[in-house]
């Protein structure tokens, strides 16, 4: 189990915020548990869900690839994060590298720990528990710099990443098939604390 800093006053050094514990989680055994709640988090259909299924199981026999979950005291999951070192020839670096290289910053494809998804349940969201999980998948890494992305708009989880040290690499990156623009991201690790 991950030690979560700034957690005292007689609680479990590993429990965050409602008693929820961060450790590993064999992403593949719940993988439907967890596409759960990345469909509630992130408003997906059944048929989006369907497709990120093979997704996730795929990038789950991928040579360093990783998860945590956030586990609530009676076993069920508020959120998840997964991710592995970056691979130039994977098909989410095939779609950024243009934009950033067009940014002088394709260099961050080599040596980064890519955040591939990281979904908390709406019910455990401003709670702590994805600072938590990011930062204890990336203390982890090997590689010296993580990279991700998220939609291109003011939001909680951009507000997120960018206090754990991420900054915008390239904007306005337009994946096939989805609906709306991301950013691309990338920080040193570790993660900058509070």
């Amino acid at each position: 189990m991950a030690h979560i800093p700034g957690h005292g006053s007689g609680r479990r050094p590993d429990a965050i915020a409602d008693d929820i514990v961060i450790g590993p989680l064999d992403l593949s055994a719940r993988v439907d548990e967890a596409l759960a709640v990345q469909a509630v988090a992130f408003g997906l259909g059944a048929e989006e869900v369907a497709v990120r299924r093979q997704i996730v199981l795929r990038h789950m026999a991928s040579p360093g690839a990783r998860a945590l979950g956030a586990t609530t005291p009676d076993g069920r999951l508020a959120g998840f994060v997964y991710g592995m070192p970056n691979d130039r020839a994977h098909w989410w670096s095939t779609v950024v590298e243009p934009y950033l290289r067009a940014r002088g910053h394709d260099d961050w494809l080599d040596g980064s720990f890519v955040i591939t998804e990281l979904h908390v349940h709406p019910r455990h969201q401003n709670r702590g528990v994805g600072r938590a999980l990011i930062t204890a998948i990336t203390d982890t890494a090997a590689e010296t710099r993580s990279i991700l992305s998220a939609i291109d708009t003011d939001s909680p989880a951009r507000g997120l990443y960018h206090s754990l040290g991420y900054v915008d690499l390239a904007r306005q990156v337009v994946f096939p098939s989805a609906p709306k623009p991301y950013a691309v991201m990338g920080a040193p690790l570790p993660l900058r604390r509070r």
